[in-house]
């Protein structure tokens, strides 16, 4: 067990799914759950970062039946207070070696889940966990991001990704150590608040030395979910690695 903080207690877990951001987007969450049930044929899937069930409910409308682990208790409260929830087992601890029942076609972590483990350590450990838990010719997901280290200039650690009328939020990156930080600033009758949680980047490469090192297979690598072309212009990708069949 790695000695994560939890960052998505009750104050960020009451207002997480009031979110309006891109990820929230009906056609967003559609376009997820069909590419994961395709990937899934059928199978069992395990959600690594299940939060309060974005992707997992979906999915399991889909006929395809889910598991999580997560650490936070706040976020599986919120899941387990939804409509269809009592149909996903949910494991509470660290996603990097916290193990859940059973054995799946589909290991998934969406969102730029896996910085959440803000050690490299951590991030090698949770591609050994989601080969432990795939059963031969099932196939591990991650959607994340590529840093956007291409837009900091000499000098520049921070980047704004949203300013508005009472809110503001940045990311710090540290390119020496691959770490980094998402920050929230925000002005309510009269009173600030601030709150920071810490990530861990990786480019495609590294992850898949990790997945490579778990005995998974080559990439298959997108730029979004309906499978558009990876270039040297993409912002995020969603890459899938498979255990071998034999």
């Amino acid at each position: 067990m790695f000695d994560h903080e939890d960052h998505f207690g009750e104050d960020v877990a009451a207002t997480y799914d009031d979110s309006t951001g891109a990820m929230f987007a009906p056609a967003t969450v559609e376009a997820t759950a069909d590419a994961l049930a395709r990937l899934a044929g059928g199978g069992p899937a395990l959600e690594l970062g299940i939060g309060t069930g974005r992707i997992a409910l979906p999915l399991a409308r889909r006929g395809v039946a889910v598991h999580g682990i997560d650490l936070s208790e706040a976020m599986v409260a919120r899941l387990r207070a939804k409509p269809g929830a009592e149909a996903i087992g949910v494991t509470l601890g660290d996603f990097a070696t916290a193990r859940a029942p059973g054995s799946y076609a589909l290991v998934y972590l969406v969102f730029n889940t896996i910085g959440n483990l803000t050690s490299q350590d951590a991030q090698v450990a949770c591609f050994a966990n989601a080969a432990a838990h795939l059963r031969p010719g099932g196939c591990f997901v991650i959607e994340t991001g590529v840093p956007e280290l291409r837009r900091l200039p000499p000098g520049q650690s921070m980047l704004p990704f949203h300013a508005g009328p009472t809110q503001w939020a940045f990311d710090v990156y540290d390119t020496a150590t691959q770490a980094m930080s998402s920050n929230y600033v925000e002005v309510a009758e009269g009173r600030g608040s601030f709150r920071s949680i810490p990530f861990r980047y990786a480019w495609p490469a590294e992850l898949d030395l990790m997945a490579r090192m778990a005995g998974l297979s080559p990439p298959q690598r997108w730029s979004g979910w309906s499978g558009e072309p990876f270039t040297h212009e993409s912002t995020q990708h969603v890459s899938i690695w498979r255990k071998p069949a034999a």
